[in-house]
């Protein structure tokens, strides 16, 4: 953020966002509405701004419940996507227009789940990262921004809910009423910090991006996990997370509301084999039901009968690199390489007025400083760095300094092989 923009935030007194502009629109909850509101935004201009509100904590899953559009010449949109399934033929009238999205790896999941995706972005909760922002929240990036206020009571109550409050409702319209203009604003910033095209490049990776791959041992998770040594005890852990996520996806709820992890890591840990044992554990107190405390025991149960090969690893398969911790005892130069590369990345990040996790994911440094070319120039650690999925931007900013600092490593093992030599 450039001290020019961070004066106007200081001086412009905050006005509360109340109302939308063309009042609040009803719920699209068949096809006959959908049709016309596709009819709408395909006539009309510019950008449009896109945010989904999920049921987090309360359903199963990420799914939307409530999808909110704006664009100029078609006002507002509130759709209903359970009533409204299918909504691929709106993607498709919005195909061509750029989606304007506030922390767009959250939504985007949902979006294509209805047949919504974008071929092009502009990301502004990722847009203030970028630019250098402190808070990148909706409400927080609008009030610096545009000097407007949004009410945040609504973001964490059950969007599931049918009928949903017209409080609610008017919360989600002004999520997107003023998003178009928070965009060109951050744009403006952007282009003056010199920063535009970085953004760009990270907009049209996320648009890109294929959906991602089902994650491996889900139950590894669970909170608190680090608490459980041995193997058995991390087999009850499967189990009873396995059987909850049966249960919740069946009931729809949030598997925290079937079974907490504290629950979970407890009975685990314990190990109990009856019920009234198990019924003194944190989370199996008096009030849950014998026919779930008994679905609970045998899930331990099962844990309990895995013949001891079958028993899952102390550890999650793992690709890549060791954890930093061991690198030192594993590989001493390494992790010099990647301490010093740590440090200049966090110093040329303070100098760009950017986070370090987005000059470059960190992801990509422990990989690079493990497995170094052959050669620690800035080209070959540039051509590394490429390889590993770095975008151009990155590469030109990091490469460079992350090649000296690998040289710098290297010098102290260098001397000390001429010493014994």
């Amino acid at each position: 953020m450039t001290d020019a923009a961070e004066a106007i935030a200081l001086e412009t007194t905050p006005v509360p966002l109340l109302e939308p502009r063309e009042g609040l629109p009803p719920v699209v909850a068949d096809e006959t509405a959908l049709a016309a509101v596709v009819e709408a935004f395909a006539a009309g201009t510019g950008p449009v701004a896109v945010d989904a509100e999920r049921a987090s904590g309360y359903r199963y899953g990420q799914r939307a419940y409530l999808i909110q559009l704006r664009r100029v010449g078609a006002g507002t949109a509130l759709i209903d996507p359970i009533a409204c399934p299918d909504l691929s033929a709106l993607g498709a009238a919005l195909a061509d227009a750029e989606w304007v999205v506030h922390a767009a790896t959250q939504d985007l999941p949902c979006l294509a789940e209805v047949g919504m995706r974008p071929q092009h972005l502009f990301d502004t909760e990722l847009a203030g990262r970028i630019a250098g922002f402190a808070r990148v929240g909706l409400g927080p990036m609008t009030e610096s921004v545009l000097g407007y206020t949004l009410a945040k009571e609504h973001s964490a109550v059950d969007w599931s809910t049918r009928p949903l409050p017209e409080p609610w409702l008017r919360y989600a319209a002004l999520d997107v009423e003023v998003l178009v203009e928070l965009r060109d604003a951050l744009e403006q910033e952007l282009t003056d910090q010199g920063k535009l095209d970085w953004a760009l490049e990270e907009f049209a990776t996320i648009a890109a991006a294929p959906r991602p791959a089902p994650r491996v041992d889900p139950w590894r998770r669970t909170s608190g996990l680090h608490k459980v040594r041995r193997r058995r005890q991390l087999a009850a852990v499967r189990e009873l997370w396995q059987a909850r996520d049966k249960q919740a996806q069946e009931r729809d709820v949030s598997p925290g509301r079937v079974l907490s992890d504290a629950a979970i890591v407890a009975a685990a840990l314990a190990m109990p084999t009856s019920v009234p044992v198990l019924q003194s554990l944190q989370g199996f107190g008096p009030r849950v039901h014998r026919r779930a405390l008994e679905q609970w025991l045998a899930a331990l149960d099962r844990a309990r009968a895995i013949p001891e090969a079958q028993l899952p690893p102390a550890a999650a398969p793992h690709e890549g690199p060791p954890p930093p911790r061991a690198w030192a005892e594993k590989d001493p130069v390494a992790a010099a390489r990647l301490a010093g590369a740590r440090a200049a990345i966090s110093e040329l990040a303070e100098e760009r007025h950017l986070p370090a996790e987005n000059l470059i994911t960190p992801d990509l440094v422990r990989r690079v400083s493990w497995e170094p070319p052959a050669e620690a120039t800035a080209p070959a650690v540039a051509e590394a760095l490429r390889a590993l999925g770095a975008r151009r931007w990155q590469v030109e900013l990091v490469a460079p300094v992350v090649a000296r600092a690998f040289q710098s490593a290297a010098a102290p093992a260098q001397q000390a092989g001429s010493a014994q030599q």
